[in-house]
């Protein structure tokens, strides 16, 4: 059994803030009943409310955490997981620690989807370089505010992080500090309140799709950095929907050549249901 000690932010439900770092519900109902979760460690069997505060000890199966988090595929190598909002990739309670693997590339805490991670330090190695030299594709799905006519063709802008504030900023020119991104958007659908945008990444900076879609004047749902709270409260949305849904491998160096061609695709729940 694994041990994770959470210290509570705020009041909730203790289903709520176990969801939160990954768990299923129907895990986190299992672990009530065999009396695997202590609040300030005392052992409870029900879904309480539990205070700003205190501090939850959960004692769980690491085999069980990784069902919940959806492994799409895996072998000796590497490991490709559907890594749900609200979870940093790296860190303590990470996805790289939960699963005791190496992480390649990020997604933002709240961005979900594909998720690529190294099982060994040759496949950390061959992987990192991959990704610096863009052989790697990826692509990402949105859902945004407005209706969009985006065709597929390259856009590009400037970027400037301000690690001060966590966040970026947008130009069309170039000014001091800036940097070159380039992204390609594609509508696949679109309503006069919302549209589905593909998102594929030429550039790979910080916070790059969310802040240039925000820039064209389409923020992503629930993006409570680049969005609207209005907007937000209006979907009630607490994590920007942007989803990493298709990865392909090419030019894969080394005992990872047999991924060459390979593309892995998983769907998020708001392309489903549109």
């Amino acid at each position: 059994m694994e041990k994770l000690i959470i210290n509570c932010e705020k009041k909730d439900k203790i289903a709520n803030i176990l969801c939160q770092k990954g768990f299923s519900y129907n895990y986190v109902c299992k672990l009530l009943r065999n009396k695997d979760i202590r609040i300030d460690d005392m052992k409870i069997k029900d879904n309480i409310e539990v205070e700003q505060g205190c501090k939850i000890t959960v004692f769980y199966s690491a085999v069980e955490l990784q069902k919940t988090m959806e492994i799409v595929y895996q072998d000796d190598n590497i490991i490709i997981v559907n890594k749900p909002a609200s979870i940093e990739v790296e860190g303590h309670d990470g996805v790289a620690e939960r699963l005791n693997a190496y992480a390649v590339h990020r997604l933002d805490r709240n961005t979900q989807g594909l998720l690529i991670l190294a099982k060994t330090q040759e496949a950390k190695e061959i992987l990192l370089q991959a990704f610096k030299d863009r052989v790697v594709e990826k692509r990402y799905l949105a859902e945004v505010i407005g209706s969009t006519h985006f065709d597929g063709k390259e856009l590009s802008a400037y970027l400037v992080k301000d690690s001060s504030q966590s966040q970026v900023k947008i130009y069309d020119k170039k000014v001091k500090g800036a940097v070159l991104i380039i992204n390609k958007f594609k509508t696949l659908k679109s309503t006069s309140a919302s549209s589905i945008v593909e998102c594929e990444l030429i550039t790979g900076k910080t916070h790059q799709i969310r802040a240039h879609l925000a820039y064209l004047g389409h923020p992503i749902i629930g993006d409570g950095k680049y969005g609207k709270n209005i907007d937000n409260k209006k979907y009630k949305q607490k994590y920007q929907m942007l989803h990493c849904y298709y990865i392909k491998f090419r030019n894969l160096a080394g005992s990872l050549t047999y991924l060459n061609g390979q593309s892995f695709v998983k769907y998020p729940d708001f392309y489903k249901k549109s």
